[in-house]
């Protein structure tokens, strides 16, 4: 393709670059900024519970706030959140998966919980399914919608119609839920959680 006509491309976007890299700059900004403390909240199962400073060795969620050891810095305290969102998630991802698994009449080699930032779940080849610890701030038909999406790659490991037909005959509001996880992937691309 000729420079000129690159050029001119690139000159007729030149709006719509300028205002991404606004954005991107303060989604920077606020990534950076980011921090937990004392009395802030979490968001666990679509909901914000508090964090307040318990008397306790050890960090946790009891029902009603995740409860963090007092004097800790807000990295660690973000790192004790963390561990617990693990926890919850290991446990709540689980359940649900077994659930529908089941349900659905198909049967995950194994289910795993991971960091991973960009991918809420992923199906091997071998049909072992993983999550992102991220996936438990979500709400639960939010959660549902991405258990489900994985457990029909058991049945199909592409997104054609067919697989799209699947999470439809268990979840037929499938598109609002995968709205919402996008809602939420937007509201976590402003936050640092490591």
């Amino acid at each position: 393709m000729p420079k000129r006509e690159i050029d001119k491309f690139v000159a007729s976007k030149e709006q719509w670059i300028s205002t991404h890299l606004v954005l991107s700059e303060r989604r920077s900004e606020e990534r950076a900024a980011f921090t937990l403390d004392y009395g802030d909240t979490a968001l666990l199962r679509g909901s914000p519970y508090p964090i307040p400073a318990k008397d306790s060795r050890h960090a946790g969620f009891d029902g009603e706030c995740f409860f963090i050891p007092p004097g800790l810095p807000p990295e660690d305290i973000k790192r004790a959140v963390i561990q617990t969102y693990k926890i919850c998630a290991k446990s709540i991802l689980t359940g649900k998966t077994a659930e529908y698994a089941k349900r659905m009449g198909v049967t995950p080699a194994a289910v795993k919980i991971n960091s991973a930032k960009t991918r809420w779940g992923s199906c091997s080849a071998k049909n072992s399914l993983n999550f992102s610890w991220r996936l438990i701030m979500a709400e639960d038909s939010v959660i549902d919608y991405v258990v489900v999406h994985e457990l029909a790659h058991i049945r199909e490991h592409n997104h054609s119609k067919r697989f799209w037909a699947v999470v439809e005959d268990v979840l037929p509001d499938y598109r609002r839920r995968k709205q919402r996880l996008k809602a939420l992937q937007e509201k976590l691309s402003r936050e640092d959680w490591g």
